[in-house]
């Protein structure tokens, strides 16, 4: 009874064509020819490895351009040397299996499975480069283009694992992109972050409108700082206090907020404060006060004058010294002007630019001009409007019943 249930079974898979219906002689050729072909496929391999990479990295760096550097690097070389025993293995495969069908159509599929993986790890590696190529690129280096070569990686991706199931199932790929195209409405709902922040990335890209390396600012969501990061989903911000901030790129798209770039790569940082003085305390010079600025270079353009404002005087004064401090940009906009009165005195803006961007320079430099103009402001007899204090009330008071009754 089991002799027969094994013949049957036999027969069965020799019709099928899993068993090979011949000769043992002719069974070992076939196997001699598999092992051959894997041992070229190895040797072809092996040949790449040790003599072909090498050599193509001998020879790129001898080359005075940079480019080669990063498209021939030992990913893509290593992906390269993959690719060539996978190629030799699926052409000598007929020879091995030659009228046998169906472990040929096997072994093929299996092999271009090998071939499609390979391929997918040359252009990820590929694209690795060429993203690396870029951010050394003096115009792109700067450029949020990760999120770019992030959605490359997964169309790439997307099309290997395609291209594996039309393998698998003995289909065209056109089949199943065409399939893929009724179920793209649930797709997008999956990828819809992906998508979203790939267009989002791609204007922030062409309008130049972020780099990483910028500083912004968005009130809104608490964001000041340093951009750090910007990808497909994210963009990275490291603010002033050493907090983290990450949002969505479409956020930065369709929301405004301020880059502080242009200012980082100009000439100087703006200046633009005021301080309100007592118009009871604007009145005109003396003659002693102008015989005390006598001889000062800031003087001699209002020596003619015939009635001089002690407020025109200290502007005058100012507005030289301002101009012989190093740390102030000249050639920009360097003025004191008024603007419009209030019930709190008279507002005097001082606009000019700080020649050093970075932050705690120019917040020095703010504070040290300001602590000079509220020292030499009484040279001129001018005060500094402010609110009466409690030590004012106490003053006169005290003032007040020290008068006899």
């Amino acid at each position: 009874m089991n002799e027969e249930i094994f013949k049957s079974l036999d027969n069965w898979l020799r019709q099928q064509g899993y068993v090979l219906a011949e000769d043992s002689m002719t069974v070992m050729h076939r196997v001699l020819w598999l092992l051959a072909i894997l041992l070229l496929a190895y040797l072809v391999g092996l040949l790449c490895r040790r003599v072909l990479i090498p050599l193509v990295a001998k020879v790129v760096q001898r080359t005075k351009v940079t480019w080669d550097d990063y498209l021939f690097n030992p990913p893509v070389m290593r992906s390269i040397s993959r690719f060539v025993p996978a190629l030799v293995v699926y052409v000598l495969l007929p020879f091995a299996f030659q009228g046998i069908p169906l472990w040929l159509s096997f072994l093929q599929r299996a092999t271009l499975i090998w071939l499609i993986i390979v391929v997918l790890q040359f252009f990820i590696a590929l694209i690795s480069s060429v993203y690396e190529l870029s951010s050394q690129h003096e115009e792109l280096r700067n450029r949020p283009l990760k999120g770019v070569y992030q959605m490359l990686k997964i169309v790439v991706v997307c099309v290997g694992i395609i291209s594996i199931v039309s393998v698998l199932i003995d289909k065209s790929p056109l089949a199943l992109f065409t399939a893929l195209g009724a179920a793209g409405t649930v797709l997008m709902l999956i990828f819809k972050d992906s998508i979203v922040g790939l267009v989002a990335g791609v204007q922030l890209s062409a309008n130049d409108m972020l780099r990483p390396g910028d500083w912004i600012k968005m009130p809104k969501l608490g964001i000041d700082g340093v951009v750090t990061e910007v990808n497909m989903t994210i963009v990275k911000v490291l603010n002033w206090d050493n907090t983290v901030t990450t949002i969505p790129p479409y956020t930065l798209v369709s929301d405004s907020f301020e880059n502080w770039r242009v200012m980082q790569e100009s000439g100087g940082r703006r200046v633009k404060r005021s301080l309100n003085i007592d118009m009871q305390s604007v009145r005109f010079c003396t003659a002693e006060e102008r015989a005390a600025y006598e001889g000062e270079e800031w003087y001699a353009p209002l020596k003619d004058e015939g009635k001089l404002v002690n407020l025109t005087a200290f502007r005058a004064y100012f507005t030289d010294w301002l101009r012989h401090q190093d740390r102030i940009n000249q050639d920009l906009i360097l003025m004191i002007r008024q603007l419009q009165p209030t019930g709190e005195g008279l507002p005097l803006e001082f606009y000019f630019f700080s020649a050093d961007r970075s932050w705690v320079p120019y917040e020095m430099l703010q504070a040290e001009v300001f602590e000079y103009i509220l020292a030499v402001l009484p040279r001129f007899g001018l005060r500094v409007f402010q609110f009466p204090t409690g030590l004012d009330v106490k003053s006169l008071t005290a003032g007040g019943e020290s008068q006899p009754q």
